[in-house]
């Protein structure tokens, strides 16, 4: 990557879902890249004692085929900055760092982690979030769980495993109730952990970057969304009643724009105050004053925006925002949102 960063990825998921599976396959699948892992706790899921030996004193295992592993004793920013300071000096060799998060882990102060430290920031980009979701339990972790919830709200990217051992309808059923809960993740359906690296690696959705807008699935994300809002009363899915989520997305477009010190204002108070239960937001926004798009994004309390291209000349302006969050205030949010328009 010309930006010398290294890219990174956020595994988590439902206990039993294959990402240990996972985690095997592209630690031994020959795909040519360095990887290393970093284990967020020992548990009785980590990846194999034969590999990483919890009394070693280096924290960090060469492997074979030019992996690293390793697991966090202390804190992930120390563990990151010691493996890109390692990396630096040329003592160890990695292309990419995976983080693999527990079971019921928040996905979301890991993620912050990048965002928050100017030493991590300075070294490691964000690529994505991914989330394994096992379909066999799906449905009972769904509605138990909040932590689940959340990872799915989180996630960039969600793989469905064990598909295989559930019937098709509740398969479908699965598929579209996390498409309620967050309509910007692409889902795929995978064979328990054998999923191919390009659909795991450099997906960047996690980037400020022009990828942003030209990506068709953030665009379409909310149509879905749209449509069921409009059709609520008679909605043709029987499985839409079934399960009122906390966590849900919502989109805000408008084509008037936006006075930056307003919106700035009323984001840091919506931040202040909802932080804690907004999982992840995202937009493209069309600025008062400025030329170029600006691409925005956050997690929790923590967000931040980029300057994007320009607005093509015969582009059609207009700013769109998308809020995946826990009983999130729609209203507040929207009419918030809406008076900070020119």
């Amino acid at each position: 990557m010309s930006s010398g960063l290294i890219p990174a990825t956020i595994l988590t998921g439902f206990l039993g879902s294959g990402k240990t599976t996972l985690l095997k396959r592209v630690l031994s699948e020959h795909h040519g890249q360095k990887i290393a892992v970093i284990e967020n706790e020992f548990g009785e899921e980590n990846i194999d004692n034969e590999i990483l030996v919890a009394d070693t004193k280096e924290q960090i295992i060469q492997m074979n085929n030019g992996c690293v592993c390793c697991s966090i004793r202390e804190d992930l920013r120390t563990t990151l900055s010691d493996l890109a300071a390692k990396r630096r000096k040329g003592e160890i060799e990695f292309d990419r760092v995976v983080i693999e998060t527990t079971g019921l882990a928040d996905p979301g102060p890991v993620a912050q982690t990048f965002f928050m430290d100017d030493e991590i920031a300075e070294s490691y980009l964000l690529d994505s979030i991914l989330t394994l979701v096992d379909a066999k339990h799906a449905q009972s972790q769904l509605d138990s769980r909040q932590e689940a919830r959340c990872q799915v709200g989180f996630a960039d990217q969600i793989f469905i495993s064990k598909t295989d051992l559930v019937n098709e309808g509740d398969v479908e059923a699965l598929i579209h109730r996390i498409k309620h809960m967050n309509p910007r993740a692409p889902q795929h359906k995978v064979h328990f952990g054998e999923v191919p690296i390009a659909s795991v690696f450099d997906l960047r959705g996690f980037n400020l970057n022009a990828k942003l807008e030209i990506d068709p699935e953030f665009l379409n994300a909310d149509d879905h969304a749209a449509h069921d809002h409009v059709h609520d009363e008679n909605c043709d899915h029987p499985h839409h009643h079934a399960h009122e989520d906390d966590v849900k997305s919502f989109v805000f477009r408008a084509e008037k724009p936006f006075n930056p010190a307003k919106l700035e204002d009323f984001l840091g108070s919506i931040v202040q105050v909802y932080g804690p239960k907004m999982l992840r937001y995202k937009g493209v926004l069309y600025m008062k004053g400025s030329e170029r798009k600006v691409i925005f994004q956050g997690v929790h309390q923590l967000m931040g925006s980029d300057l994007g291209p320009k607005w093509l000349p015969n582009e059609k302006k207009l700013s769109k925002l998308v809020f995946i969050g826990i009983d999130l205030p729609k209203d507040i949010l929207l009419q918030g949102l809406e008076s900070c328009l020119v």
